[in-house]
């Protein structure tokens, strides 16, 4: 019979639970089974196996369309690393009636659902950002995903996938380069750092020379975030990004101040600024610049977070390198990680891969 917590606690004050121990174990398992909340981001850490020599890479479009010939030098760079590297057909059989997306939903669903299946793949690398993973997260089986922990990754658009996939399963994820990225030796250096175990960990810290303090403060949590349009986008839906008691990460690429605001305010309207305890901001080009804005002036990038997180007391930086920039950090999406924004530093405190 199942018993709404009321009913059960009257049972045990009238004697159907014996002994205060009994009636004390029963109500933790009660209230923990009925009223944790679900799906929250608050599972414990799954840490996905790290990569070994001549592992398998999957590369797979589960967002817009890339090529063979723009995924190339990704191809080139694992392989000659000593990896597998297989090419999914949402990148070698383009179907050009989905215009900007690589293929139907179901097919993109279905094709990343078919890598996380596959034991001998261990690192999903998406193909490239742009539009479309929203549209399959409904489409995701995220037991089967959790029953399979490997490296996911990518940026941009692919940011509601990694959000989704931490928040429903634990899994780490992996905001960092995707198959059109230049793999560089920063990139692909910090990639290295925290894809590949070591047997002695030790934090890995992120130190931008040009980064700018908006609020000082330390902070420590796990790690959220990736691209502000698709952070803002997720809000409202099953897959919108829990910040509570985690340091948000975000970038974003050519917006306007006024565009910064409207999203931040969404957030901050949405109540995800309310228990998040850090910000940490990638590298903004046009910080300083005042964009026209009819009939009036307008506020700077910097003016419009200043004004934003100032009046919440969150610590938060502005100028780290990652997402859309040639020298691309890579993230661990749900590791802890500390904040301090007197020093302008991140740092990871645990290793994302086991």
């Amino acid at each position: 019979m199942d018993l709404s917590r009321r009913q059960f606690l009257s049972l045990a004050a009238a004697g159907f639970v014996f002994g205060k121990t009994a009636l004390k174990a029963a109500e933790f398992d009660l209230q923990d089974e009925l009223f944790m909340p679900k799906d929250s981001g608050k599972n414990l850490p799954i840490f996905p196996p790290a990569l070994n020599a001549n592992d398998t890479i999957a590369l797979t479009a589960p967002a817009s369309h890339t090529s063979i010939w723009e995924t190339r030098q990704c191809v080139r760079h694992f392989r000659k690393l000593g990896y597998n590297v297989e090419i999914g057909k949402t990148i070698t059989n383009r179907q050009k009636q989905y215009t900007y997306l690589s293929a139907s939903d179901d097919e993109r669903a279905a094709e990343f659902m078919h890598y996380i299946q596959r034991k001998d793949v261990k690192f999903i690398l998406s193909g490239r950002g742009g539009y479309g993973v929203m549209r399959i997260l409904d489409k995701l089986d995220f037991d089967i995903i959790k029953q399979n922990p490997k490296i996911i990754i990518g940026y941009s658009d692919i940011t509601a996938l990694l959000n989704a996939i931490y928040q429903k399963t634990g899994i780490i994820t992996f905001h960092g380069p995707v198959g059109v990225s230049t793999f560089n030796n920063f990139s692909t250096g910090y990639l290295n750092k925290v894809i590949k175990k070591t047997d002695n960990f030790s934090p890995i810290t992120f130190a931008p020379k040009n980064a700018k303090t908006i609020v000082g403060g330390t902070a420590e949590g796990r790690l959220v975030g990736g691209n502000l349009t698709l952070i803002a986008s997720t809000i409202g839906t099953d897959f919108q990004v829990d910040c509570d008691d985690k340091i948000l990460f975000f970038e974003e690429v050519s917006e306007e101040p006024y565009k910064f605001d409207k999203m931040l305010t969404q957030m901050y309207l949405a109540g995800m600024f309310e228990h998040c305890r850090g910000v940490a901001i990638g590298y903004i080009k046009n910080l300083n610049r005042a964009h026209n804005f009819f009939p009036g002036h307008s506020f700077t990038v910097k003016q419009v977070l200043e004004r934003r997180f100032k009046s919440l007391n969150i610590p938060t930086i502005v100028g780290f390198s990652f997402g859309h920039l040639k020298n691309n950090i890579t993230i661990p999406i749900g590791v802890n990680a500390k904040l301090d924004a007197d020093k302008k530093i991140l740092t990871l405190l645990e290793s994302a891969v086991v």
